[in-house]
């Protein structure tokens, strides 16, 4: 383990690392693994990647448990999910064995920068896929790279596990109504950055985004899923403009297990009135709790949680994940893959 870093101050940003591990497709196939110093990439001004969009990512992270093994959370459901955005986006999947073999690679490689046991820091892992072949005209490549780095993460809430404010716009859509949404792609993010920036600097932590066909029913909060607790039952919307968050998946078998009902359904502005816990979820910060919800077009605030705490439900699902990846609890749904 890295003695020179102080885990503890740790930020959420990125911290250079020794190694990251790549594969090239070309003619037609994926070639050797190749473990990589290099913190750049040499890439043709023509590329698809930087003209059209060709650009998928995931996030995922590595933990160090009780036990002293390093445990990697739920690696293929983001090998699957990689594999749904490269469709989308008309590139090349890259097949689960490869996907894995090169996670474990990069976080073997990387050892000394996983974080102690303990420390509420993780090793982050973003595997990347990005078209290399020169287009002038509107069309895919059939050459891609396909990289895996990592690199240590502090806490994402350096203030503690608190509520923060979020806010509706609606003079902003993350997404079209039968866009990208549903794929990892970097286009979605670049279209939130607007929006997020005008909240960061009224106050609030991020944007409640409304479907951006009607403005009637809840999106995506920021660049992470939502959910709410309404009558004892989780409810979360459920769109094909949002990305299906592996975090969200989690909770919602998490909160079957607590005995509770689960909706993935649309959910309407006016039944914020109603709810009794709001979050975002997602790899960074697992559950965001709200504490507030302001309408900025109307006006009207919805008072979430009136004494400022996390609620109950939120709490406990914070606890009950991180005991799963953390070794402190049974993995009974085998998420967690295990570095030997």
């Amino acid at each position: 383990m890295d003695t020179t870093i102080d885990w503890g101050k740790l930020p959420f940003g990125y911290y250079p690392t020794d190694y990251n591990v790549r594969c090239e497709f070309r003619n037609g196939q994926w070639g050797p693994i190749e473990v990589s110093q290099s913190d750049t990439i040499n890439i043709h001004m023509a590329a698809t990647a930087i003209h059209y969009g060709q650009e998928i990512f995931e996030g995922l992270k590595a933990f160090r448990g009780k036990d002293g093994k390093i445990r990697i959370f739920r690696l293929e459901d983001n090998a699957r999910r990689l594999q749904e955005s490269a469709k989308g986006l008309l590139m090349e999947p890259v097949p689960t064995e490869i996907f894995r073999e090169m996670c474990l690679k990069a976080v073997k490689l990387n050892e000394r920068f996983i974080p102690p046991y303990g420390s509420g820091a993780s090793l982050y892992i973003r595997p990347l896929e990005i078209g290399l072949s020169p287009r002038i005209g509107v069309k895919e490549a059939d050459e891609y790279l396909f990289i895996i780095m990592v690199t240590p993460v502090g806490p994402y809430f350096k203030g503690g596990f608190k509520c923060t404010d979020i806010c509706i716009m609606r003079n902003f859509d993350r997404v079209a109504p039968l866009g990208t949404g549903r794929w990892k792609v970097g286009g979605n993010y670049a279209a939130s950055m607007m929006p997020t920036h005008i909240a960061h600097e009224k106050g609030y932590s991020a944007v409640l985004f409304l479907d951006p066909k009607e403005k009637k029913y809840l999106d995506e909060c920021g660049p992470a899923n939502f959910y709410a607790i309404k009558d004892g039952k989780y409810i979360t919307p459920k769109s094909d403009s949002i990305l299906p968050s592996i975090t969200n998946m989690s909770l919602m078998t998490l909160a079957q297990e607590m005995g509770m009902e689960v909706e993935q359904r649309h959910i309407t502005v006016d039944e914020l009135e109603s709810i009794s816990e709001a979050a975002a979820c997602g790899t960074a910060a697992v559950c965001s709790p709200v504490g507030e919800i302001d309408d900025l077009d109307t006006g009207k605030k919805y008072i979430i949680a009136k004494d400022r705490k996390p609620g109950p439900v939120t709490t406990e699902f914070v606890r009950r994940l991180e005991a799963i990846r953390h070794g402190e609890e049974e993995d009974t749904h085998g998420w967690c893959t295990i570095v030997e």
